[in-house]
């Protein structure tokens, strides 16, 4: 004998089929935003990340300065010891192609958070500082040219090498000098092509 379900019945049945559908899509169709994020580095300063214009290096901080270990090389970014460094100065939120933290994440999107410390420095003599391959803060701070700045807004845009588009980075930042001077920076890079830099102080 067949049994048949109630209208009622049937439609339990579906809603439970349908919710069950939806827990399970994004974890294997869609892609994940995990928020939220920061970097486990402490400034946007690498062998790779050098953003400089004609006369001008930037360097943005994820950290507060005064944290950064004196003996950490600054060239090598990524230190997970960074975590324990803060307050974070910005914060934000990954988007992965499938489970977080398995692979790269396609996108990261960071907006600071406040007084977002970004340092200057000429650079002839940054270049100079990382001919050995090592740039750590004292070394940083001892450079003559060094002007001290905070960004009041900042925004980063980073598609990480690995991730499902073109590795790019784009940040802008504006804010205030320690000696009053505004500035404004614009940066974007995308891989296979120059970067484009704009400091400008006033």
């Amino acid at each position: 004998m067949r049994t048949r379900f109630s209208a009622p019945r049937r439609s339990f049945l579906l809603l439970i089929v349908v919710a069950a559908l939806l827990l399970v899509a994004p974890a294997s169709y869609a892609n994940v935003r995990t928020e939220p994020s920061d970097l486990p580095g402490y400034a946007r300063l690498s062998y790779e990340d050098l953003f400089y214009d004609d006369g001008w290096a930037a360097i943005v901080f994820y950290r507060p300065p005064d944290c950064v270990p004196d003996g950490f090389n600054l060239l090598e970014f990524f230190d997970l010891n960074a975590f324990d460094c803060g307050p974070a100065t910005t914060d934000g939120f990954y988007i992965w192609a499938g489970e977080p933290w398995v692979s790269s994440p396609i996108q990261i999107m960071l907006q600071g958070l406040g007084d977002v410390p970004v340092w200057f420095v000429a650079w002839p003599e940054l270049e100079a500082a990382i001919a050995d391959g090592i740039l750590t803060m004292p070394e940083l701070e001892a450079l003559p040219s060094l002007l001290i700045g905070s960004a009041d807004f900042y925004n980063e845009t980073l598609h990480p090498t690995g991730g499902a588009v073109m590795p790019m980075i784009s940040f802008v930042a504006h804010g205030t000098l320690v000696d009053g001077q505004s500035f404004q920076v614009h940066v974007t890079w995308t891989a296979n092509a120059d970067p484009q830099v704009r400091i400008e102080f006033r």
